[in-house]
């Protein structure tokens, strides 16, 4: 399959560079707890510097009241109400009464966990490092004198966004539920698609102040263990302080850094997740932010949308043919004009020709600066609108653009078959379905502009070959990029440009799924006779 090949040079050697940090820097030990309550107490304020939200309560347990034990939390991070219905209230009420010295503490500890504490996850904490990675991350700290060793109570609560439609990949037709910043819910909205034992979640520390939560899945038995193998490294070998959203991992794992195409996918919708997880993908999940990678990713995914598969196929296939059009205009649709117009005016029927340099009689600059004119202040325009409010930004976009390409049309700067022609470059930049594709196409766009002015047809057709080129030496864990173009792979084209129907997809791909590659063995629908 070839992991190492010539578009995975770079970073390889980038996290081999990475993995001798680590090995230089580190870690030193954790001190263990002290037999001394107080003495854990006081480690734990003089640490946290005696921080608001940190609670501790000190109780006394037992017959008499001779067992010393206190409860440490964060406020805001656990659910209050159970602490005090399934620790408070065990450990007054519920607690065997017996005295310290009647019983061994070890013995104590182990009756407590087993017949006394109703909650489901319980673990030990004998050490620092433990305590305060179970405190900052939804643990209640139970510690006891005496004996040093605690409990971390798993009791996660608090305000969090509720589940909620997508934002950024709508669909008129498929499920309404997107994921949230809570990694736990992604992985149960994920496993409610796919009821599956061979769904396996392995789990990661990332960030040495952070200490994120990232978690990737994979079908066992259906994913390629050289993906899942290259995906564990990778996220071994990542030396950060801080991990606070997935766009911090997309740049440490990917194989390529400077390109402007995305090499790796992310999505907010848990179909869309389990859908790939199902051709033999691997998803990684940050806790912090509703957005799941999944790799290998392919170019023709980017210009996929969820509801191609929830319609029939010939709508689908015709929806497709529309994306793959407007990719072409919103890249080519500026550059074609300028070159035609400036050197290729011999193309355009006589009746065109003429209205077009009537139009331009008045206007001072050529037809490559109106071009510049008008997209940069389309793409101004386009980014206020994302970064105000819902309401005052689609004004914003919509009013402003009418108002400064009718203004610039009538001041003479620009002529009216430019603002036709950006207008309708923009507007094929919207069918593009993934965001981070359309960011790509935009960028491109202006090279192309720059070689229509220089050198004509001949400079776009010098740019689309260099520009094939380097996405066909692309490569995403090793898989090529352009697949199943290139290579050409006759079976995967049933879902490329095309898509066939549900029962004619019996294959998953063939360079991402090695095993299990079959998938549907449902014959096609026949009218009874």
């Amino acid at each position: 399959m070839g992991f190492f090949k010539k578009g995975s040079k770079p970073a390889k050697s980038k996290y081999s560079k990475v993995n001798l940090n680590n090995e230089q820097e580190k870690q030193p030990q954790s001190d263990p707890l002290s037999l001394d309550l107080k003495e854990n107490i006081q480690k734990v304020k003089q640490t946290l510097g005696n921080s608001d939200d940190i609670v501790i309560r000190e109780i006394r347990i037992g017959k008499k009241k001779t067992i010393e034990a206190g409860i440490i939390y964060t406020d805001g991070l656990i659910d209050s109400a159970s602490v005090q219905d399934f620790i408070m209230e065990s450990l007054m009420l519920d607690l065997p009464q017996t005295e310290t010295n009647e019983v061994n503490l070890e013995d104590f500890l182990l009756q407590l966990k087993e017949t006394v504490l109703t909650v489901g996850e319980i673990s030990d904490v004998s050490d620092y490092n433990s305590l305060f990675d179970s405190l900052l991350t939804g643990h209640v700290i139970l510690l006891f004198k005496g004996i040093a060793k605690g409990f971390a109570i798993g009791m996660k609560g608090g305000k969090e966004r509720s589940i909620s439609e997508p934002t950024t990949e709508n669909a008129i037709r498929g499920p309404r539920e997107a994921l949230t910043e809570n990694i736990r819910t992604n992985t149960a909205l994920i496993r409610r698609k796919i009821n599956n034992p061979n769904l396996w979640v392995e789990t990661k520390k990332i960030g040495k102040e952070t200490k994120t939560t990232v978690s990737f899945m994979y079908i066992k038995g259906i994913v390629n263990d050289k993906i899942v193998d290259e995906v564990r490294n990778r996220l071994d070998r990542i030396n950060i302080d801080s991990i606070l959203e997935s766009g911090y991992i997309e740049e440490l794992i990917q194989d390529k850094t400077y390109t402007p195409f995305p090499t790796i996918y992310n999505s907010e919708r848990p179909d869309v997740i389990a859908s790939y997880l199902l051709e033999g993908r691997v998803a990684v999940l940050i806790d912090g932010t509703p957005f799941v990678l999944t790799v290998p990713a392919l170019f023709v995914e980017f210009l996929h949308a969820p509801d191609d598969y929830y319609n029939r196929s010939d709508i689908t296939t015709l929806i497709r043919f529309l994306r793959y059009i407007g990719l072409f205009v919103a890249l080519l649709g500026p550059s074609l004009y300028i070159a035609i117009t400036t050197f290729h005016q011999e193309m355009l029927p006589t009746p065109l020709l003429i209205n077009l340099a009537a139009q331009r009689e008045g206007v001072p600059f050529p037809a490559f600066i109106e071009a510049v004119i008008m997209e940069v202040t389309f793409e101004i325009l386009r980014e206020s609108g994302l970064r105000l409010p819902k309401a005052v930004g689609q004004a914003v976009s919509v009013v402003g653009t009418l108002v400064i390409g009718t203004a610039a049309v009538d001041a003479g700067i620009v002529s009216a078959a430019m603002v036709i022609v950006v207008s309708i470059t923009a507007i094929s930049s919207f069918i593009v379905s993934s965001y981070q594709l359309s960011i790509s196409i935009r960028m491109l766009r202006f090279p192309f502009m720059a070689l229509a002015a220089s050198f004509g047809l001949f400079g776009i057709i010098v740019g689309l070959i260099a520009l094939t080129l380097h996405l066909c030496s692309l490569r995403s864990f090793g898989v090529p990029y352009m697949a199943p173009f290139a290579p050409f792979i006759m079976d995967d084209q049933k879902d490329a440009i095309f898509r066939l129907p549900r029962w004619a997809l019996f294959a998953r791909p063939r360079l991402i799924s090695q095993k299990n590659v079959k998938r549907e063995d449902t014959p096609s629908p026949k009218p009874k006779s």
